[in-house]
């Protein structure tokens, strides 16, 4: 159970600390490239929507033959990809790059594949707090990378700076050895239901769609402030280390959130966190777009956010593993999180497509408040409790 955790956190801390700092680059390249707020932010669009439709196929494969192979190829995309950013000249370059080709390795490298790996190798007793350890490291290395990558941007220009990146991310390969897993155990649950079966179940129960709605707006909020923060401080006249602060203070916090999410899943209805995640972060945004801007109510707005950042994380994948069990996971998180980058997509191109129509953030905001509440109301009649199969071939969903 520790090699897992030890190599899956790591490879996590690596792949989501990378791509947190993402909003680092907006202000420099489009600036230096002459593009539009909105053409780097549908790149990032891009790569949030391919991130989810690849991640449903690399589940499948992790699911069937492993997450090795798939982190190996995955961590070879994404050094090629941070250095394909570093050589883009036009926003459509920059949208194959920085778009699909991240988003793809993305995929691979993060949370479905390796919670997959988690859900097959530590006891259900254990689980939910295992997802929380795993997130916890994501967060920290957010922590630990966006200060790393603003360092990286003043000392060595941003386009060499994602050159580093690019080394960084092939530490992941070696990493990927601590995953190998004997799979013949899954393929005997496998075959027990096929995955046409599999899928025909979960998309026809609804806690399923519940969760999948929610994670929606998860999606929306997060990548949204995290691409868009910087340049609307940058805005309101903050110097530009606030925001490279604020970011690392979400990572910060966001290990602690990741963690307690997880470690309350075992104790409390996982459902009920998320309602409570979701309704605290539109009370945060609706403080903090209402409170007079200074570096102090930032860091506070940032810590606050950090505790709910990817807090919704463990307690989705948890109730997804407990309803539906371990044989499909990292496929049914998959779809799960597509979800997730629907919204993300949304978030991110919506920043920047209303920001050069109107000048200002504000419509965003509103909406991240209002889908906030949207989120809070559909967790809350999940049902977590295993799924009732009539055999183990029948893949139907219990009426609920």
């Amino acid at each position: 159970m520790w090699q897992v955790l030890i190599c899956g956190a790591l490879i996590v801390t690596l792949a989501m600390g990378i791509r947190h700092g993402f909003g680092l680059w907006l202000q420099p390249i489009t600036s230096e490239r002459g593009w539009l707020r909105e053409d780097f932010s549908m790149a990032i669009a891009v790569q949030n929507i391919t991130w989810g439709l690849a991640g449903i196929f690399s589940g499948m494969v992790a699911d069937r033959f492993g997450a090795f192979r798939v982190i190996v190829v995955c961590a070879v995309a994404y050094a090629l990809g941070l250095a394909g950013m570093a050589q883009s000249t036009s926003p459509q370059v920059f949208s194959l790059t920085a778009g699909v080709l991240v988003g793809m390795a993305q995929a691979g490298t993060t949370y479905a594949v390796v919670y997959g790996v988690i859900g097959r190798n530590v006891s259900a007793e254990k689980r939910s707090w295992a997802m929380g350890v795993t997130a916890a490291a994501g967060s920290f290395g957010q922590f630990l990378m966006v200060p790393t990558e603003g360092w990286l941007i003043a000392n060595l220009g941003w386009d060499m700076a994602l050159w580093a990146l690019a080394a960084m991310a092939l530490v992941a390969v070696p990493l990927a050895f601590g995953l190998k897993e004997n799979m013949q155990a899954n393929a005997a649950m496998a075959q027990r239901q096929s995955i046409g079966s599999a899928l025909r179940e979960a998309f026809g129960y609804r806690s399923f769609q519940l969760l999948m709605a929610g994670y929606f707006v998860c999606g929306f909020q997060v990548v949204f402030i995290g691409v868009h923060l910087p340049s609307y401080l940058k805005d309101l006249g903050q110097e530009p280390h606030v925001a490279s602060t604020a970011l690392a203070l979400v990572g910060l916090f966001n290990v602690f959130g990741t963690y307690l999410a997880g470690w309350a899943g075992q104790r409390l209805s996982k459902p009920r966190i998320l309602s409570f995640i979701y309704i605290m972060r539109s009370v945060v945004i609706v403080w903090f777009i209402f409170t007079p801007v200074s570096p102090l109510s930032v860091y506070v707005f940032a810590g606050l956010m950090g505790l709910l950042w990817l807090s919704t994380v463990p307690p989705t994948n948890a109730t997804i593993a407990q309803i539906f069990g371990v044989a499909h996971l990292s496929m049914l998180g998959g779809f799960v999180f597509f979800s997730h980058q629907v919204g993300s997509f949304m978030g991110v191109w919506l920043g920047g497509l209303l920001y050069d129509r109107t000048g200002s953030y504000d419509v965003v905001w509103y909406l991240s408040i209002a889908l906030g509440i949207f989120a809070a109301g559909v967790n809350w009649p999940v049902k977590e409790r295993p799924i009732e199969r009539q055999t183990p071939q029948a893949g139907l969903a219990h009426p609920n």
